[in-house]
């Protein structure tokens, strides 16, 4: 596994290479320390596996580098590695497409379940309270669940349907489906590749979805979905989640 490390400060750089490369023998580090490095890293090989990304870069705005990249190289899961770990900024990240957020002031165990779990096709987002920032204008209390298992075998798995109580929000059996796809990452046009559909199709399931759930956009979805197969019980979004 070739793995892309992006950050400014030389001596977390050094360490998180050290800490990387500890992830088994096959593992390969590269070491960038600006976004200029990264987009010649990248020019001159787009054989990675993964990109750690921090979001204080000296020339430049990581949200911008992440949205850059997500868009030149859109098969290349990209982690944000940060000394943030503000809701806000996690959210943003995930909305902009990156597959896990971890905190610089997490264990080398988590970074290495996170690591594992976006390898697996799943998304990764460390522990945060909704609504503890005051700019988030949501009650404090609507706690995220340290990660989100959505990993393709959960996706994957007939028991998807019974093991997550959605029943009472009315999904239609294509809607789950769709719902399924959507937890793993997929984008419209490789969801309905998948299920043989037109595009405009999976448009209208996924607004159906994100209606039934209460939510307004994707990421919520699958921070929702996974606060009720990690709780074991359906929160009361619906009191929880004004807008």
């Amino acid at each position: 596994m070739k793995v892309l490390l992006i950050d400014d400060h030389p001596l977390i750089l050094s360490a998180l290479q050290t800490v990387i490369q500890g992830l088994g023998d096959d593992v390969t580090v590269i070491g960038a320390g600006s976004a200029r490095a990264a987009r010649e890293a990248l020019k001159a090989d787009p054989d990675f596996d993964l990109v750690l990304l921090d979001l204080q870069l000296g020339d430049a705005d990581g949200f911008d580098v992440l949205t850059e990249f997500r868009s030149r190289y859109p098969a290349l899961p990209v982690v944000v590695v940060s000394a943030s770990d503000r809701s806000s900024d996690v959210i943003r990240a995930i909305d902009l497409g990156a597959m896990g957020f971890v905190p610089k002031r997490a264990s080398n165990e988590t970074l290495f379940e996170a690591l594992h779990l976006v390898m697996s096709g799943g998304i990764y987002v460390p522990p945060m309270t909704m609504g503890s920032e005051k700019s988030s204008g949501k009650p404090e209390g609507d706690t995220v669940p340290s990660v989100l298992r959505v990993v393709r075998e959960q996706a994957e798995d007939s028991g998807f349907h019974n093991n997550t109580p959605l029943d009472s929000f009315g999904l239609t059996p294509r809607q789950t489906d769709v719902l399924a796809l959507l937890l793993k990452g997929h984008p419209n046009k490789l969801i309905a590749r998948e299920l043989n559909l037109s595009v405009e199709t999976v448009k209208d399931h996924v607004a159906a979805v994100l209606r039934a759930l209460g939510v307004s956009s994707r990421t919520q979805a699958v921070l929702r979905v996974s606060e009720m197969a990690w709780g074991g019980a359906q929160p009361n979004w619906r009191n929880s989640t004004k807008r």
